[in-house]
């Protein structure tokens, strides 16, 4: 079958290519923003694409599966609905064609999915299990965002976004989990989402969808995962509390359930991701004691906090960041590390919920731990704040800095990093 993909360098919709690939299928797709890591997953897996929705550059296939990006009046869209063309979405496509014949572990909430599902992959990979997955990252232990194995079991990033612009729910709702981990919940996405109850809602709507032998696996401490419980859950519960952690010669102690890790992933939340996981693991038939060691050999996450250059004086840092929370969970998870060395933002405001202002008055408390923030084509208020109208400007800003510079943004942020570098060089 001739499967062709509207919004294929999505990490997700990425991941999609990969395993309808593997499954024999063959595979094309467009997109508008095409930029690596997932334009090389892509490229080096054979899969062909092209730039832009243009309907004279989509191919006849078998069935088109459309991503949540695009919406009716996009030319494609309309050149498929007017020919009654076979369309779904991917998640639909993937719970029925894959996800039913697996143990699914599905990692949902605001932040951490991509960190916790890429630790639940490695975990059992490292312990024989040899996982299928589909994470919104690229894990460095495997380097690519998904694949698609003969194991039982399935890794899945369970994303509250919704499906496609033909279907409103979840993209989760797809996903029949036997082991669901919700990490936290916030609110985002305000481009779909008018508060917290509607978020709330459709976690609600997966959890009734859930039979009674399914885990579900959440921190104690969180009052919006607290209420969702409240509205009802019909299959076994497993609360988890944060560790206490050290930090010793770049390296985060700390013991879940007794069992000690040391590891290099800074942050409370990464050791959060981690509690998780292991628990998830647990549910799926690992000790926790194996689960501890092979956290010490994960690698992290491309664009997560991702060291992409180091000297003498300089560390320059890629983060995908999409949410005032996780900014301020990285940078605060920074500063314990390398103390009153010098920390500079660099960010671009690039999702939807960001770029409509909504967090506003809670971004530059996002960054009070930063020393410096360089902030692209925006009106935030700060004191350590400068706003700059192109990354050019921002460039010429950073000419003989030094310390930390983190670049934050979940899109392309035209290549600035690499621009950085090649100055330095």
């Amino acid at each position: 079958m001739h499967i062709h993909i509207l919004g294929i360098a999505g990490t997700f919709m990425g991941g999609i290519a990969l395993i309808a690939k593997q499954l024999g299928h063959t595979i094309s797709g467009q997109d508008e923003n095409i930029y690596p890591p997932m334009s090389e997953q892509l490229s080096n897996n054979s899969i062909s694409f092209t730039s832009g929705y243009f309907v004279n550059k989509m191919p006849k296939a078998d069935l088109y599966l459309i991503g949540n990006a695009l919406s009716r009046g996009n030319e494609c869209i309309e050149h498929i609905l007017s020919n009654n063309l076979n369309y779904t979405s991917a998640p639909l496509w993937l719970g029925e064609a894959v996800l039913k014949n697996k143990w699914v572990i599905a990692v949902s909430g605001t932040h951490g999915k991509t960190t916790t599902s890429s630790i639940i992959a490695h975990i059992l990979e490292d312990n024989g299990f040899n996982p299928s997955f589909l994470i919104g990252g690229i894990c460095e232990n495997f380097g690519i965002s998904s694949r698609l194995t003969d194991s039982m079991f399935f890794v899945i990033e369970a994303d509250e976004y919704d499906t496609a612009f033909f279907d409103k729910r979840s993209k989760f709702i797809h996903y029949y989990p036997n082991t669901l981990i919700i990490n936290n919940i916030e609110f985002d996405h305000a481009d779909i989402f008018d508060s917290i109850k509607d978020i709330l809602k459709q976690f609600h709507h997966l959890i009734r969808t859930l039979p009674k032998e399914v885990q579900v696996i959440y921190p104690a401490n969180d009052n919006n995962i607290c209420n969702l419980m409240q509205m009802g859950v019909w299959s076994e519960k497993k609360t988890f509390e944060l560790s206490k952690y050290t930090i010793l010669e770049d390296k985060v102690n700390f013991a879940i359930d007794g069992e000690k890790v040391s590891w290099n992933m800074l942050g409370e939340h990464n050791i959060n991701n981690a509690t998780a996981a292991i628990n998830a693991c647990l549910h799926a038939g690992i000790p926790i004691k194996n689960s501890a060691q092979s956290l010490q050999s994960f690698k992290g996450i491309k664009r997560r906090l991702e060291v992409k250059f180091k000297n003498d004086n300089l560390t320059i840092y890629d983060d995908f960041a999409h949410h005032p929370t996780s900014i301020q969970t990285t940078i605060n998870g920074l500063r314990k590390k390398v103390g009153n060395e010098k920390i500079i933002i660099v960010l671009e405001l690039k999702s939807n919920t960001m770029k409509m202002d909504y967090f506003a008055k809670q971004l530059p408390v996002s960054l009070r731990e930063a020393d410096e923030a360089l902030i692209l084509k925006n009106s935030i208020n700060a004191n350590n704040v400068t706003i700059y109208n192109s990354t050019t400007d921002i460039l010429n800003a950073l000419k003989n800095k030094s310390g930390h510079i983190i670049f934050m943004s979940n899109g392309g942020f035209e290549d600035i990093i690499n621009r950085l570098i090649k100055r330095i060089d």
